[in-house]
């Protein structure tokens, strides 16, 4: 059985905000039919009052092209601006 990894997105949106709840619903839009799933989510003070999003998604270790499709997926959002893969781990087999 292959293992799984946690892999942390910044997700910058392209408004100041501090109501992150409409862009982690249309996140879990994104990823509704694949092998993602959102498990957390924490704000990220950038500077001078600008916040991104870090969240942390569960996917499969041996999925081709690493975090490629799941960066696609995401940056595909209107409000997205930009993002960075912040960590990839592996936990548990």
């Amino acid at each position: 059985m292959a293992g799984k990894v946690i892999a942390v997105i910044r997700v910058y949106p392209k408004e100041l905000t501090e109501n992150f709840e409409p862009l982690l619903n249309k996140v879990q839009n994104a990823i509704r039919n694949s092998v993602y799933e959102l498990v957390k989510w924490e704000a990220t003070d950038i500077a001078f009052g600008y916040k991104a999003l870090d969240i942390y998604f569960l996917m499969p270790e041996d999925i081709e092209r690493g975090t490629e499709e799941l960066e696609e997926l995401v940056k595909s959002i209107d409000e997205v601006d930009n993002i960075d893969v912040i960590y990839v781990t592996r936990i548990g087999a």
